[in-house]
């Protein structure tokens, strides 16, 4: 299936979905990978993990057009080596997305939706959260709140946050598209975000930017 959604958002901001339904090979033809990078996808064990960083690669290829080396930083926040974008990436069994902005802060996060959530909400979820999910939609609802608390946290460079005491979302009523607002609290800042949401395919998308 390779790209099924590429999209300018606002400005320079750049949003891209890739689903993954290549094998290796495939994969791998479409990219010119230097040796480190060979070492790197080549020295993963697990073939699912090789699968997402090549999507990855492809993915950042046919946003900008061309080869790019991405790189991390302490926090394992990516950045691009020539610092040309901000960027965000996610990744869940088999979509693999990017949120991309030249002049603003970007985060996003997606996730395969499974009932497991459903044991751990207390882990990110503040009590008055939690008392706002709808039971009707509590699966999408639960998801929603974690990848916008992701999203936050990686727009934020995943610094002193605490998904319970730092990011918080206000109250929302889930629907297939559309918007919530979250707040980061920490030692560092008080600020308010509004993040954009849908979901396709069994996965819940987030992102945001400021």
């Amino acid at each position: 299936m390779g790209l099924i959604l590429k999209e300018r958002i606002k400005d320079d901001i750049k949003f891209g979905l890739w689903e993954i339904t290549e094998d290796y090979e495939t994969l791998r033809s479409k990219l010119n990978l230097d040796e480190k990078d060979i070492t790197t996808v080549e020295g993963f064990k697990n073939h699912r993990r090789k699968l997402e960083w090549l999507s990855v690669r492809n993915l950042l290829k046919c946003m900008i057009g061309k080869d790019s080396k991405i790189v991390y930083g302490p926090e394992r926040k990516p950045y691009l080596h020539n610092n040309a974008y901000n960027i965000s990436i996610s990744h869940s069994k088999d979509f693999t997305a990017i949120l991309m902005s030249k002049k603003r802060r970007v985060g996003l996060d997606l996730e395969y939706m499974s009932n497991k959530i459903i044991r751990i909400a207390d882990k990110f979820l503040r009590p008055e959260e939690l008392e706002k999910i709808e039971k009707e939609q509590e699966l999408y609802h639960l998801y929603l709140h974690w990848c916008a608390k992701e999203a936050l946290y990686k727009i934020c460079d995943k610094v002193d946050i605490n998904f319970v005491t730092n990011l918080s979302i206000e109250p929302f009523k889930p629907k297939v598209k559309g918007l919530m607002s979250g707040t980061v609290n920490n030692s560092y800042m008080n600020e308010k975000f509004i993040l954009t949401y849908f979901t396709l395919k069994n996965y819940s998308i987030v992102w945001c930017y400021k």
